[in-house]
């Protein structure tokens, strides 16, 4: 068909659609007129979106706000990033597609975890909010491997994913200087190197002094389980489909990765009898630290723990054909440290079988989240394959299983700062930057919306080493090594981890918030005396002498402790495995009245003293190698003696100080030691 004569009928059609379609949307404007033409020409249906979106931009009137901050995404990152940069004083809007989606959790139920929960606690003490959050909404919690020391202590709490959601709406809808709007955004725009605003799809520009990417994992998501592909993000959500083309367009190198999420099934259905009940702890253990202990005491709900079979794994090997994740249709990388059932099945052979975690969504619903057993599968075996656990064989799924795909960054594009290196005053956090988790996200959100605020504010950024926080591990992480996968965090990627407790979080961070602006002087207050408490009661301990008394003696032989030949302190006995400060009450006679966290830091610092005076001092040779720095303009190829390899890897990635360089793969330490006597030359 001539071009004029597809034109011209794409001018008819455009004129009879325009009366039963909504223009402000050009995609529902071409399906529409798809539907009207049949099989027509592919030609003439591009002249329409042309010609539709001529119109518009024709037509439509041109709105223009001016704000401090956008944030692109409302997740757990979006939101941290835009409460910290309207608490500090700067005029904020956040922008999600939908306002229904607001702190979603699309896959598990939970936050905290190994090495998460650090992550959270690290988060509220420096003013962040998942911490309050949870602790409002939560329906189950446990302390995990009490059995081990206290670096690995995390805290997990089962949420009510609703209540949840909505708490942290209402904190969001309630923030002085914090608008949210739902509207996708389309096109960031740049002018000479630096963030000047956004587009919405309306067409609607705001002009701003930093944009925030939280962007998740919308970024042409694509929802995929057996022969089913839907262009959609989690849940069903709207997918962003025109962000990823910008980025591009800016230079910025792109990922896709692939995640995952199992069935949901009617807790009607399961068969309880079958399984093992895992309790709540008895005394629960707030994650913030401005939560009253007493005020989150409350009966819990019940979580289950089943086991797949040969059977089940039988029934997954028999259909590895039909499976997207084996088949090719999946491109993206997934998880390693959280991977499907059918991973588990082949990359486990030996095993018979793997746990399976029954756990409630919330008090408002039936649903039971599967645990373990993520899936792309097609919807028959995913029935065959669930119905084949013990307590689920009259399982009726309410959700199926699905993977998930989405376009993200290589994170070594940003500076540890969160901003891109290409684009001044954009920033990213969250999922967009190649992680995975709500907790990760929440603690770049965080970081992220600080450090934009304090761009603009003309403050020194926040950097965390990783000597400070999980917090600066995740994120040195991120902008060092390469990653090929969704990053997760891992108590086991910390360096000092008995510096890095979840329990001292406050008196390592909080300070930092309170120099910011998010911690209340109040707050930072009581922390100085919690401090002193701690540090007056290791003094007194150390100096109150016990004998050999009756009383003594027979405290010891109860906890299995050998007696006494002559007289110890209390710190002394302290120190024994089998003793802590609690304990020992009834041979401490003058014991003060202390608060039961003040308590604990007695404990953990007199039982631990050698260990941490020993991380302390690799922290201080740590640090001589972060406090060397490397000018932003030196050209490696200058420093002689350098390997090939590590002008490529140390010219494409920028490091910002010695200590980073020696984390870069491909950097040797004879590399190291090269550039080090490079710049004692300079």
């Amino acid at each position: 068909m001539p071009t004029e004569t597809v034109a011209g009928n794409a001018g008819f059609v455009y004129d009879w659609c325009r009366k039963y379609a909504i223009i402000h949307d050009k995609r529902m404007f071409a399906e529409r007129a798809f539907f009207c033409l049949g099989q027509w020409n592919v030609r003439m249906m591009r002249i329409l979106l042309q010609k539709s979106t001529e119109n518009k931009a024709e037509k439509m009137a041109q709105i223009t706000e001016k704000v401090d901050v956008c944030v692109i995404g409302a997740g757990h990152a979006g939101c941290e990033a835009a409460l910290a940069c309207a608490r500090m004083g700067l005029e904020t809007v956040i922008f999600t597609v939908s306002i229904e989606s607001i702190a979603l959790m699309p896959c598990n139920p939970n936050i905290g975890g190994t090495s998460k929960g650090h992550l959270v606690k690290e988060v509220d003490a420096l003013g962040g909010e998942m911490g309050k959050v949870i602790d409002r909404t939560f329906i189950q919690s446990k302390m995990l491997n009490r059995s081990k020391g206290p670096a690995v202590h995390s805290l997990r709490a089962q949420a009510d994913k609703q209540e949840y959601s909505k708490a942290m709406r209402m904190v969001l809808e309630n923030q002085p200087g914090l608008d949210l709007k739902q509207a996708e955004v389309v096109d960031i725009l740049v002018e000479d190197g630096k963030v000047t605003g956004v587009q919405i799809i309306s067409g609607a520009i705001y002009r701003c002094k930093a944009v925030i990417l939280c962007t998740g994992t919308y970024l042409k998501a694509r929802c995929i389980y057996g022969d089913v592909s839907i262009e959609t993000g989690p849940n069903g959500l709207q997918a962003s489909t025109y962000l990823s083309d910008c980025m591009k367009k800016l230079g910025v190198s792109m990922y896709r990765f692939k995640t995952g999420t199992p069935a949901r099934i009617d807790r009607r259905s399961i068969d309880f009898s079958k399984m093992e009940e895992q309790k709540g702890d008895e005394r629960i253990t707030p994650f913030s630290f401005t939560t009253d202990p007493e005020s989150v005491q409350r009966e819990q709900i019940s979580c289950w723990l089943t086991y797949t079979n040969e059977k089940t794994h039988e029934i997954i090997r028999n259909n590895l054909d039909r499976s997207p994740l084996f088949s090719g249709a999946i491109e993206g990388t997934g998880p390693r440290y959280c991977p499907s059932i059918e991973d588990k099945v082949v990359k486990f052979a030996d095993k018979n079988r793997h746990q399976v975690f029954i756990e409630p969504e919330g008090e408002y619903t039936n649903e039971m989240y599967i645990g373990g057993m993520s899936s792309s599968l097609p919807e028959d075996v995913q029935y065959e394959m669930y119905r084949s656990v013990p307590g689920l064989e009259h399982a009726k799924i309410v959700r199926n299983a699905y993977a998930i795909e989405y376009d993200c960054i290589d994170a070594r594009q940003l500076y540890p700062t969160l901003e891109f290196r290409k684009v001044e005053g954009l920033y990213s956090a969250g999922q967009f930057n190649g992680s995975s988790g709500y907790e990760e996200a929440a603690a770049q959100g965080l970081v992220a919306g600080i450090n934009a605020a304090q761009k603009i504010l003309g403050r020194e950024q926040l950097i965390l080493d990783r000597s400070q926080a999980y917090i600066g591990v995740l994120i040195d992480d991120l902008v060092t090594k390469e990653s090929h996968e969704p990053y997760r965090m891992m108590t086991s990627r910390a360096e000092y981890r008995l510096l890095l407790r979840q329990d001292n979080a406050d008196q390592r961070l909080t300070k930092i918030g309170y120099e910011i602006g998010l911690v209340s002087e109040e707050r930072y207050e009581k922390l100085l005396k919690k401090e002193k408490m701690i540090t007056s009661e290791i003094e007194r301990v150390e100096h109150v002498n016990v004998g050999t008394s009756e009383k003594v003696q027979n405290l010891l032989i109860q906890y299995g402790s050998t007696p006494l030949n002559s007289g110890a302190t209390i710190a002394d006995l302290i120190r024994r495995p089998e003793l802590h400060y609690n304990i020992l009450a009834p041979i401490d006679e003058n014991r003060p009245q202390i608060p039961e966290e003040v308590a604990e830091q007695v404990d953990i610092n007199i039982k631990y003293d050698g260990y941490i005076k020993r991380q302390m001092r690799q922290v201080e040779q740590f640090k001589k190698m972060e406090k060397k720095k490397i000018p932003a303009d030196i050209d490696y190829n200058d420093v002689k003696s350098l390997r090939i390899e590590a002008v490529q890897k140390l010219s494409a990635q920028r490091p910002v100080s010695i200590g980073q360089a020696s984390r870069i793969s491909g950097v040797s330490p004879a590399d190291v030691s090269v550039l080090l006597v490079y710049l004692s030359s300079k």
